[in-house]
């Protein structure tokens, strides 16, 4: 009698999934020259500004949900690549503010069209709304 399977497993089968997704994503943000990480902080920072937000590092990190010394190094990227700039915080000068650039303001949504585009193709087997539903359950309140 045969036992289980590898396929049989649902952290499993979300792991192949989740690869797979991410070499989708790194092949369309590539002739961007963009990673998967630039590609959040850069449409993060887009969009919080588009709000009329200028977060800081931390804030960001929030926002996007990574760690916020990996933001540090990736924003310094981004800067260096002309998408962001840094400026100190006047009400705290050992924080600086983020503001994307022009540069970043063009790129920013092409990018994000890019992993639109990815994702529509991706999730396209499974309706929208329990894609949806099921991703929101499984990643839990944001911030934890």
């Amino acid at each position: 009698m045969a036992g289980p399977t590898p396929d049989d497993s649902p952290g499993f089968l979300l792991w192949h999934a989740t690869l797979r997704w991410q070499r989708e994503i790194a092949a369309a943000l590539g002739p961007l020259d963009l990673t998967h990480v630039q590609f959040v902080l850069l449409a993060c920072t887009w969009w919080l500004n588009s709000q009329g937000t200028h977060p800081n590092q931390l804030a960001l990190a929030t926002q996007s949900g990574t760690d916020v010394k990996m933001v540090s190094q990736v924003v310094r990227a981004l800067e260096a690549k002309g998408l962001l700039q840094r400026e100190v915080d006047p009400t705290d000068t050992r924080a600086k503010l983020l503001r994307i650039t022009d540069a970043g303001a063009a790129l920013a949504p092409r990018a994000i069209a890019a992993v639109d585009a990815v994702d529509a193709a991706f999730f396209a087997p499974v309706p929208r709304d329990t894609t949806l539903t099921v991703l929101r359950a499984l990643a839990g309140p944001r911030g934890e």
